[in-house]
């Protein structure tokens, strides 16, 4: 997850999936800016991969809240108000990562065609 320079937004983040399959690139708050499919995952059903171009989204604003917190850190500012604002660290992105892996890999339905 980078920042980059995109049409004018001063700073923008991107995520990909662990396949690299989708890759979203975001503003800081999440929004996507541009979306990136691979023809591969258009056999899964539409929400599935709606679900994880938004968990994406998510990420890539969590990487760029990351970036805002050790900006602020690193140009001196007390980290009793950089606390205050509830900026995530990176073991929580980590930690959303593995959640969204865990989540990934469970079935969709626990039912069984008869």
């Amino acid at each position: 997850m980078t920042g980059e320079d995109f049409g004018g937004v001063e700073e923008t983040s991107s995520a990909r999936s662990r396949d690299g399959a989708i890759s979203v690139i975001t503003t800081p708050a999440g929004l996507p800016l541009a979306v990136r499919i691979d023809d591969t995952q258009l056999r899964k059903h539409p929400q599935v991969v709606a679900d994880d171009v938004l968990r994406l989204c998510q990420q890539s604003a969590m990487a760029s809240a990351i970036r805002l917190r050790a900006r602020l850190l690193e140009s001196g500012t007390p980290s009793e108000v950089v606390e205050s604002l509830g900026l995530p660290r990176p073991d929580d992105l980590a930690d959303a990562e593995l959640r969204d892996d865990d989540e990934a890999d469970a079935p969709a339905s626990w039912l069984r065609s008869v």
